[in-house]
């Protein structure tokens, strides 16, 4: 009777235990997200810091185009001096010199409008215009490498998944035939030497899918990070190609057609064109140093003062501030040229240092044309030699696997040594691995080619 309830309470307990790792499990697989490829992009175009950084720099590049527009308009500033004099001092207000203490001050107001400044001004703000549409193509090629680097990290994790999977089948396999060996060498049928091989392919099998899960784990580290998600809210489980995916990458690609076509938008060239653009425009804001500058402006004033512990001199006894200003009110009107002479040839090598800055930034357009063919030239090439590596590969997998499963009848009777056995199963098993890699390899290798026709990166 104790027995029975001892037993009774372990089923219970089994029971328990199993019941909730069924229900955690069930509510863990409610809870996962399924992930597209352009689900994972949106969200890290929305949450990535260094695309939150470049915005913030193009709208610097919006306040100083305002601010150099702005500069076009006249200047007007007002002004208010107070001044306590002691001993004998000159009275602003009177224009005598006295020997009191007393209190002056006076107030202005003044503008002034540049004329003729050489051009620089509105070449300034062409420049700001040019820097500001440079900044935004900044901010898409921040975007485009990154939306590049999502899409490499995503099929790394959809890769580790599937070869997870097939580690872990492999660990089946190698269990099962572990069973099997050891059943026969209990019935005499087998020697030592056959089950300790079986329980290193057992355990070789169980260290592959220890790395396949770390190599899943960090894929999907990678993943998270680009999208700026925490490390503990990765509850997400990524969307995988179809075989109509892996029908549309094997397609064959015009080098210069894609050269072409990416030219016209690619956000590097576009940038690179503006730089040189701005870099060109920089050159005629330092020739305006050369040019005279021609100013006009005009001002209104007034002052007043009054002596401590007396009447204000100068001034009847019943005068007061408002007759004292009114007095002394004050217009101006002038202007004011300056010529360039000589200043120690500053805006001479101002110039000249632009227009090395000019010509480098034409070296750099052409470099970044230059490298946008070589790396698309490189990219249609690949994706040639990716299909025909899936190609080889697919032909290679099903014949091992065909090749496999007779070795592995012949093995069941007693017709194959465990030896043939195992490396039967371990060329079937590395060429499901390669199949698996040049599958993705090809999927990968297309949806760069998309990229660089700025299509959206789907499946």
């Amino acid at each position: 009777m104790k027995m029975f309830t001892k037993n009774m309470l372990s089923k219970l307990t089994f029971a328990v235990t199993f019941s909730l790792v069924t229900i955690g499990m069930s509510a863990n697989l409610h809870a996962q997200e399924t992930l597209t490829i352009q689900d994972a992009i949106d969200r890290m175009l929305e949450n990535n810091l260094n695309i939150k950084q470049s915005s913030l720099n193009v709208s610097t590049a919006a306040v100083n185009l305002e601010q150099s527009k702005a500069a076009l308009y006249p200047s007007l500033n007002g002004a208010i001096n107070n001044t306590l004099n002691y001993g004998r001092s000159l009275n602003p207000a009177t224009n005598q010199l006295i020997t009191q203490n007393f209190y002056s001050g006076d107030g202005s107001l003044s503008a002034q409008v540049d004329v003729f400044a050489g051009f620089s001004k509105v070449n300034q703000i062409r420049q700001n215009k040019i820097l500001l549409e440079a900044g935004n193509s900044n901010l898409d090629k921040i975007k485009n490498d990154l939306v590049l680097q999502v899409v490499t990290s995503y099929f790394q994790v959809v890769f580790n998944t599937d070869l997870l999977k097939a580690s872990k089948e492999q660990l089946l396999v190698a269990q099962e035939t572990q069973r099997r060996e050891q059943s026969l060498l209990e019935a005499g049928n087998k020697t030592l030497a056959d089950i300790s091989q079986a329980k290193a392919q057992t355990a070789t099998a169980e260290l592959n899918v220890t790395n396949a899960q770390n190599q899943l784990t960090i894929s999907y580290l990678t993943l998270s990070q680009l999208m700026e998600m925490r490390p503990d809210s990765q509850n997400y489980t990524v969307v995988k190609p179809t075989i109509k995916d892996i029908a549309e990458a094997q397609k064959i690609y015009d080098v210069n057609d894609v050269y072409n076509t990416s030219l016209s938008f690619f956000p590097d060239i576009k940038l690179a064109e503006l730089n040189r653009r701005a870099a060109e425009k920089a050159v005629d804001v330092a020739k305006g140093s050369y040019y005279p500058k021609l100013a006009v402006g005009a001002g209104l004033g007034s002052r007043y003062s009054y002596t401590l512990g007396t009447k204000t001199v100068g001034f009847p006894a019943d005068s007061h501030l408002n007759d004292q200003i009114s007095n002394n009110f004050y217009q101006n009107v002038g202007f004011s040229l300056s010529i360039p002479i000589f200043n120690g040839y500053t805006v001479r090598s101002n110039v000249k240092r632009a227009k090395i800055s000019y010509e480098t930034s034409k070296i750099s357009e052409q470099l970044a044309k230059n490298n946008l063919n070589k790396v698309i030239a490189q990219a249609v090439a690949d994706l040639r030699a990716a299909d025909s590596r899936y190609k080889s590969n697919e032909n290679t997998f099903n014949a091992q696997k065909d090749a496999f499963n007779v070795i592995e009848q012949r093995y069941a009777v007693g017709l194959v040594n465990s030896l043939d056995y195992n490396t039967s199963r371990t060329n079937r098993n590395k060429a499901e691995v390669d199949f698996i890699q040049s599958k993705y390899d090809l999927l990968f290798k297309s949806k760069v080619i998309d990229y660089y026709l700025g299509k959206q990166i789907t499946f």
